[in-house]
Order: structure tokens, then C-alpha cells, then sequence
């Protein structure tokens, strides 16, 4: 194993598997990963073009007891795809195996490893890797992320999430305690122990309590509360350092030159827009910060909002693999909950053509929108089937105005706020007709 991986880190997740799991659970339901459903992927790294055919390959590197695989395989099952989970630890390995064994799933290939060795492992190259939750405990997190590109096609993408620095700022707080208060002590339920005692015994005032209803883990068991406050290699990066390193630094001379995708569980990038974060009660500059750069607003966001933990994001060679609005050939889609166009129209029609405040419950977020003149009628039109253009057909067809009907260009730049609002909440996706079903909802 390579020095980049410390001792302790291999042998915590050997003693307490991660993410805890019960394999009999498969049973009853499917555990969901955010970043790896599969309209999600195609929107974002294939310009909704993926078809998930043909040979297509996953990699979950660093995939621990399944959940990433296990949700992939599924989606997967009735197509030639395959998916590769590679894991240091036999112990998370045995469970995530069991997982599959218990839903019949025969498209995974298991590999006991380290991404580090990636290069050398003679595995031939991926369309799609998803890597949670590993490279922030790796010492040297660019080698890791290097392993991973090594083994991409130069048309693929990558799925990640690492640790987000503002709103972890209490667990930090809370690591450092346990250092002290742990000191030397050398036995792993000792300092689970000492750590559930400390818990149960801080002030209000203290920063983890104030912020404990963001996390969970520690709730979650041994292994849960050890990954959370007890880990021995563990950072976190703020929204500018992610682009400093994966896409350009500040100079414009370093990065890997990538494009980024932040997508927040079940609030999309909304969080990453600060429109969107102060959108119930906008400031007087609120015009000038939607003007500002895509990577400033986010940084900006992210210190707004407080609450970002984690950052999930697709990385991808260009803002060309993201499916593109404005495009008369894509279908748009509805996605992550039981949305039609019927209730989306009446939604967006509340206000009488007029801005309203759209409040969206799954995600916390109240922003202002301007629905446009031909908003609702087109929402309404919205199947999961039909292409922008023959939805833009069909509303010209029921046109009763005086004037002559709009245009496809027209109607795009009056839809534009509409749909920018749905997508940045990941509830409005596009993929193109020639993706097929495998890549439809």
C-alpha cells in the first residue's frame, strides 16, 4: 500500500466499515447516491447524449460498502455496462459484495486496492468515475486525483465529493478537542467512548452543538462518530480552492483546466447562487451579484449560506459535456420528485405573469422568478418526451394571439428564468432523443 495512504486510515476502515450498513437491508430498499443517478450523469457529462451502452464503464473508486456501486449496478442491470468497485478495505469490500449478492446484481468486478495503484492495474479506461468521500483523506489529494484521470476517457467524467471547510467548522473544532482530550490513548473504543462522554456534555455555546443538526454521523454508530470527529487524516476545501486546483488558480497558470458542476443533495447548485441564497429577501445589490463571475458568486454563496458540508460536483473536460439550453433538438424532463407540468404550470402562474416567490420544500430555497409571458404554457407542455422544439410547435398551434405566434428563439429567451430556476434545483434536467431509455427517468 503507498505511503500516500496512512496506517491509521487503512486499519480504520478494516475495524469499522464505512458507511455503516445492514447487506439484509437490500431487501427492502435501494440506498440512492445523488451524484450517480444516471439523468443526473448524462445531463451534466455527456451533453445528454449518453446512452449507457456499448460497452460503458463505471469506476467507484474508494467505494467502501457499496452504496455508489450498489445504486450504479442497479440502474445498470439491463445493459452491457460494468461497474468496477475498487476499496482498501476487505472488510467494506465483504459487505458491499454481500449487498450485490442479495439483489442478484453480476455487472460488478471487485478490486482490492488502493487508487492509488490506479496506473498500474491494467484496467482499461473509464467513461465515468464516482469518488466520495476519498481524496480529502488521502496526504497528498492531487496525487489521488491524478490516479483517477490516468484511468478517464478523454471524453469521461468524474463524480466527486470532498469536504466542504465553512460548514464543517464545528467538527474541525470538535477534532481538535478529542486530540486533546484523547492524547496518547491508543485503543480506538476508548476514544469512541471518551468522544460520546464529551458530546453529551457541551455547553450550547459550543460551535458543533450549534451546528449539530447538520450532521449525522456521529449518530450513526461506531463507525460514524470515528469518520466524523475521530478521523486521523481528514481536510476539507473552501469553493475557491476547488477551482484553484481542478479548473485554473487565480493567476490563470496552475489547475488541471477542468470544467466544475456543483450539485448539492436534493438542492442542486442552488446553494452556489447567491440569488438563490438570499432570493426571500434580495439586497439592493442583488443585480450586481448575478453579474458577477460564475466562480465568485459561489464563493460568495458558500460564505452566505453556512451550511454547505460537503461539496459534490461532476468534473469534466469543458462546459460543452453540460447539456445545453437553447437547443431546439432536447427533451426537458422533469426529475428527483413526482413533478408534472400541470403542477409546475400552476406553480408558476400564481402570480399572474407577474415575479413571484417560488418556495421549494425538498430544498429549503425561496428565490424570486420571473416566470415570463409564456412560463406556465410551456411547463405545461413538458411530458419527458416531447423536444423543445415540438413543444414550442404545439404552443403555436394552440396560439390564439393577434399577432403572429413567437419564435423558437423568442420562446427560449422567455423560458430562459424559468428554466434556469428548475435546473439550478435539479428539478428540470435535458438529455437528447438519441441517448435512448437507459438514459431517461
Amino acid at each position: 500500500m503507498p505511503d500516500n495512504y496512512l496506517p491509521q486510515v487503512r486499519s480504520q476502515y478494516e475495524a469499522l466499515p464505512y458507511p455503516p450498513c445492514n447487506p439484509e437491508d437490500e431487501h427492502q430498499r435501494l440506498v440512492l447516491t445523488w451524484l450517480e443517478d444516471l439523468p443526473m450523469i448524462n445531463h451534466y457529462c455527456f451533453a445528454g447524449k449518453q446512452s449507457f451502452r456499448n460497452g460503458f464503464r463505471a469506476l467507484v473508486a474508494g467505494g467502501g460498502t457499496g452504496d455508489a456501486t450498489i445504486f450504479l449496478a442497479e440502474q445498470l442491470r439491463a445493459t452491457d455496462a460494468q461497474v468496477v468497485h475498487l476499496d482498501m478495505s476487505e472488510a467494506s469490500i465483504a459487505l458491499a459484495k454481500e449487498r450485490a449478492r442479495i439483489r442478484g446484481l453480476n455487472n460488478i468486478m471487485w478490486v482490492h486496492d488502493s487508487l492509488l495503484n490506479l496506473p498500474r492495474l491494467d484496467l482499461a479506461p473509464f467513461d465515468y468515475i464516482n469518488c466520495s468521500g476519498v481524496l480529502h483523506h488521502l496526504a497528498d489529494p492531487d496525487l489521488g486525483f491524478r490516479a483517477l484521470r490516468a484511468v478517464l476517457k478523454p471524453d469521461g467524467a468524474i463524480g466527486l465529493m470532498v469536504y466542504a471547510t465553512a460548514g464543517r467548522t464545528g467538527v474541525y473544532q470538535m477534532q481538535a478537542l478529542m486530540r486533546l482530550a484523547n492524547g496518547a490513548q491508543a485503543d480506538d473504543q476508548r476514544k469512541i467512548a471518551n468522544t460520546r462522554d464529551l458530546l453529551a456534555s457541551l455547553p450550547p455555546s459550543n460551535w458543533f452543538k450549534r451546528s449539530e443538526d447538520l450532521h449525522h454521523d456521529h449518530k450513526a454508530g461506531d463507525a460514524g462518530i470515528y469518520d466524523l470527529l475521530l478521523h486521523s487524516q481528514d481536510r476539507s476545501y473552501s469553493v475557491g480552492e476547488l477551482f484553484d486546483w481542478l479548473e485554473h488558480d487565480a493567476a490563470g497558470t496552475g489547475g488541471h483546466g477542468l470544467h466544475l458542476e456543483f450539485t448539492d443533495v436534493q438542492r442542486g447548485r442552488s446553494p452556489y447562487l447567491p440569488h438563490m441564497v438570499l432570493g426571500s429577501r434580495p439586497p439592493a445589490m442583488a443585480g450586481e451579484l448575478r453579474k458577477m463571475p460564475r466562480r465568485r458568486q459561489y464563493e460568495m454563496a458558500e460564505l452566505m449560506i453556512g451550511n454547505i458540508i460537503t461539496h459534490s460536483l461532476y468534473v469534466t473536460r469543458d462546459a460543452s459535456c453540460t447539456a445545453p439550453y437553447g437547443n431546439a433538438e432536447y427533451v426537458p424532463f422533469f426529475f428527483h420528485e413526482p413533478l408534472t407540468g400541470d403542477v409546475a404550470a400552476q406553480v408558476f402562474s400564481s402570480n399572474r405573469g407577474q415575479p413571484f416567490l417560488l418556495r421549494h420544500q425538498h430544498s429549503g430555497v425561496s428565490v424570486m422568478v420571473n416566470p415570463g409571458r409564456y412560463g406556465p404554457q410551456l411547463l405545461r407542455l413538458i411530458d419527458g418526451q416531447r423536444t423543445f422544439g415540438e413543444i414550442f410547435d404545439q404552443f403555436r398551434a394552440d396560439w390564439r394571439g393577434q399577432a403572429a405566434a413567437p419564435d423558437n428563439a423568442t420562446l427560449f429567451a422567455d423560458f430562459s428564468e424559468s428554466f434556469e430556476a428548475l435546473n439550478a434545483l435539479d428539478r428540470l434536467l435535458l438529455r437528447h432523443p438519441q441517448a435512448g431509455a437507459a438514459a431517461a427517468p
